[in-house]
């Protein structure tokens, strides 16, 4: 699994395009009188990893679950492969998710399933006509690409965390997602698996040209994944940067986050 990882020294600054995948203008986003987006611009470009960090609280799930229609803005317009959001009906909403990936933190695996038969919930669902033997190639593949394909028969439940995180990545990334999202992929992780689970993440980006936007508290995740870091703070984006950049920065709250 290590010797097919990316290494970081090789990381490719020019993996993404100009093209603009999602476009969020003037965010704004409030629970009763509690505003929690004030005023959010940002573009994530084809093939581009974005990492989001800021202190809990400071609206980044709430800007994921925007992107997704999950919540409705307030104030200001998300597109996502260049249709507003706020005015697609049901069916639209769905055809955009089906290309969005989302890599929860507990990887959200069914326990009651094997690895195989989480794998294939999702291609059921979507492709309800594929054979079963183009089915089965497909998860092997999904499989192959993290490194677990001796893995298709067991439980769920029998896994490490590192095993289930990399299994819900294969799992989302069977439906080819053009874009993904990872809430906290390596939270709960010794150092090391969180290192291949963020150079596994780099590995996609590259091999598939995925758009990602990269929730963490992880710095050594940043560091490898992030094309570029968004630093939100009370709702507001407060710095924005490649990782050596910020890392550089003279403002204590900034720094605060590379000591």
């Amino acid at each position: 699994m290590n010797e097919e990882l990316v290494n970081i020294d090789e990381k490719e600054t020019d993996v993404f395009t100009d093209e603009a995948i999602v476009e969020i203008k003037n965010l704004h986003k409030s629970f009763e009188n509690y505003e929690v987006l004030k005023g959010i611009d940002l573009t994530v470009r084809k093939g581009e990893n974005v990492v989001v960090l800021g202190k809990s609280g400071a609206g980044k799930s709430v800007l994921i679950k925007c992107i997704v229609g999950l919540l409705t803005p307030d104030e200001g317009e998300v597109y996502v492969f260049g249709r507003n959001v706020a005015e697609l009906n049901y069916k639209e909403l769905n055809e955009i998710r089906v290309k969005i990936g989302f890599l929860f933190q507990s990887a959200a695996l069914y326990d009651s399933m094997t690895v195989g038969e989480n794998l294939a919930f999702p291609l059921k669902y979507h492709f309800k006509k594929m054979p079963a033997d183009e089915l089965q190639q497909t998860i092997e593949e999904g499989l192959e690409s993290v490194g677990l394909k001796e893995s298709m028969d067991k439980m769920s439940s029998e896994l490490s965390g590192g095993m289930r995180k990399r299994i819900g990545l294969a799992r989302t990334l069977i439906l080819k997602p053009d874009i993904m999202l990872y809430d906290e992929p390596t939270t709960g992780l010794d150092t090391v698996t969180s290192k291949e689970i963020s150079e596994l993440i780099l590995e996609m980006q590259k091999k598939n040209k995925i758009s990602s936007i990269i929730i963490t508290h992880d710095m050594a995740c940043a560091k490898i994944t992030a094309d570029r870091i968004v630093m939100l703070k009370d709702g507001a984006i407060a710095a924005e940067g490649t990782y050596e950049e910020l890392a550089a920065s003279n403002d204590e709250w900034v720094k605060s986050f590379f000591m």
